[in-house]
């Protein structure tokens, strides 16, 4: 307990002094992941929709592969996007493996079906009985569509909440497509593994309370969205 404690210190000085690669590893866990879950967010979204709310030959079987894919193990991800991204892979060319966006593609592979498979499934339970209410007051198929998507607000945001969640803590594929490079592709994630196996248990532990801050920061913020979402609607 004396050692957990002092270690917390250590965070504590480490964080407020502000250092300058401390923040460089911040900046860029919340860059990558950020842009990973916005990418996934915008063909997510439209992607679960139609799975949601159109019935068409095949709708089941891609449910199916978007409920498996959510569960997808990180390691296996990042295996296939380094194969793909190796220099004697199809896109070894050009030349994204061990950089920012190679980590951006393995989070953005990781969140996109659980986006989708939350966002179709939100929508299948709320389409039946508002879209026959809204298509029995007059409104057309399309304004039907939309009723029910304004009805699904607060539990789309939950989908964007819950893929950030798994983007911002992952660290298998990360660092298999990213190398853990100091300065280049060290996110907290990964630098919070190195640190604690060289026994540098202050910079892991500030690490983990930013990394714990910032996942609190987004997921409130979203969450004030999905509450006044939630109260808009009734």
């Amino acid at each position: 307990m004396t050692d957990f404690g002092a270690g917390l210190a250590a965070a504590w000085r480490l964080i407020s002094s502000f250092d300058r690669e401390f923040y460089g590893i911040v900046g860029l866990s919340l860059a990558v992941s950020l842009t990973a879950v916005l990418l996934a967010t915008l063909i997510g979204l439209p992607v679960g929709a139609a799975l949601g709310l159109r019935e068409f030959r095949g709708r089941a079987f891609l449910t199916r592969v978007a409920y498996t894919l959510a569960g997808l193990p990180p390691v296996v991800a990042g295996l296939v996007i380094y194969l793909l991204l190796s220099r004697s892979g199809p896109f070894g060319a050009l030349g994204l493996l061990f950089t920012p966006w190679a980590m951006i593609i393995a989070q953005f592979t990781l969140t996109l079906p659980i986006i989708i498979s939350l966002t179709a499934g939100a929508l299948r339970t709320t389409a039946g009985a508002v879209r026959e209410t809204a298509i029995s007051l007059g409104a057309t198929p399309a304004q039907a569509d939309l009723t029910c998507l304004r009805e699904a607000v607060p539990s789309l945001l939950a989908a964007v909440m819950t893929a950030y969640g798994r983007a911002a803590a992952e660290v298998g594929a990360v660092m298999m497509v990213g190398g853990n490079i100091r300065g280049e592709t060290r996110v907290m994630t990964t630098a919070i593994v190195l640190e604690t196996r060289q026994g540098h248990f202050d910079i892991a532990l500030g690490l983990g309370l930013v990394l714990l801050a910032l996942s609190f920061i987004v997921n409130s913020l979203l969450h004030r969205l999905q509450a006044g979402q939630g109260a808009g609607v009734y």
